[in-house]
């Protein structure tokens, strides 16, 4: 450790990545994440033969091949985004707080991201996982992941953490700036905006897992900012469990039978656009779409690093921060 022994530090957390878009990386990627209890509930007794026995030695190379459709020189969409999410951050707080990233699967990780902090003498660190709707496979996992390493600390930070801000005005107001701006510049006028979360099973709603109504709230909220009608569905389904509804996918393939032939789509629950967005709304969304009979279809960015969206993460961090934060 340096010589500072009481510098802030922020930690930027998401999902995570693949290193590569080969069926290596990504069998390891997904041995990662699907052997996560949070993501997974499933005993463990009876999900590893399925995962190790199935699941990993067939999923990897479809997955690989998803990846190469969206992978960029910087890497994967999400790392890329996030590490410049990152450096905005950097500038915007300035020298006197600390900003890394880590990824919950993957890298950068949990544990080198901390120890980069601590190396550089933060003492207080607020963890900030770029989830806005509060999801225990999501939010909760990222949490895990950190107290996990802070077992092994014989000096330990103090720790705060980001609240789930699926209802704060500063993002809402964010999205709607954003989608507004974005569906201005198209060349056609959608009939509807769909906003498609992330799915769940839908066993986990019924434990008390508020991740469905925090994206109701989301798209009510936003609904009310915007002129477009909205409609929202639910995507990733995996495995035989009942998930959250509608689907996405379903949704896509309804729409031109019920004279909805210019749509565009958005992915509010995602801080950065990632393979979910542009893989598999923005590629297979689409081709579902058009399949069916539409005719014009965008995919809306997510915030990424947009100007609305690194002034939303600036202001809801500051606010977190306040009492550590500028130093006096």
């Amino acid at each position: 450790m340096n010589g500072k022994s009481n510098g802030v530090g922020l930690l930027l957390m998401n999902l995570g990545t693949p290193d590569a878009p080969d069926s290596i990386a990504v069998r390891r990627y997904l041995a990662e994440f699907l052997s996560d209890s949070r993501v997974v509930e499933i005993p463990r007794w009876a999900w590893k033969p399925i995962l190790y026995g199935v699941i990993l030695r067939t999923r990897p190379a479809k997955s690989a091949e998803a990846y190469r459709q969206v992978w960029t020189d910087q890497g994967s969409p999400l790392l890329a985004i996030s590490q410049r999410q990152t450096a905005a951050l950097r500038e915007k707080l300035g020298k006197s707080i600390t900003v890394e990233l880590a990824m919950r699967y993957g890298n950068p990780s949990v544990g080198s991201a901390l120890s980069k902090l601590s190396d550089q003498g933060c003492r207080r660190i607020l963890i900030a996982p770029l989830y806005p709707q509060y999801c225990a496979a999501t939010t909760a996992s990222a949490l895990d992941a950190v107290f996990a390493q802070l077992e092994s600390m014989r000096v330990q930070p103090a720790i705060r953490t980001l609240p789930a801000y699926f209802d704060a005005p500063l993002y809402i107001g964010a999205l709607a700036t954003s989608i507004e701006r974005q569906i201005a510049a198209l060349d056609f006028v959608p009939q509807r905006l769909l906003l498609s979360f992330h799915g769940m099973p839908e066993r986990t709603r019924a434990l008390g897992d508020p991740y469905h109504d925090h994206c109701q709230a989301t798209a009510r909220l936003l609904a009310e900012q915007l002129t477009i009608p909205l409609d929202v569905a639910f995507q990733s389904r995996f495995g035989r469990a009942k998930w959250l509804e509608p689907a996405t996918d379903a949704t896509l393939a309804e729409y031109p039978g019920k004279g909805v032939k210019r749509i565009a789509i958005a992915a509010p629950g995602f801080s950065a656009d990632c393979l979910e967005t542009v893989e598999e709304l923005g590629i297979r969304g689409r081709d579902t779409f058009l399949a069916a009979g539409g005719t014009h279809f965008a995919r809306i960015d997510c915030l990424n690093d947009s100007a609305e969206g690194m002034a939303m993460l600036d202001a809801l961090l500051r606010r977190e921060l306040a009492g550590w934060w500028p130093p006096s």
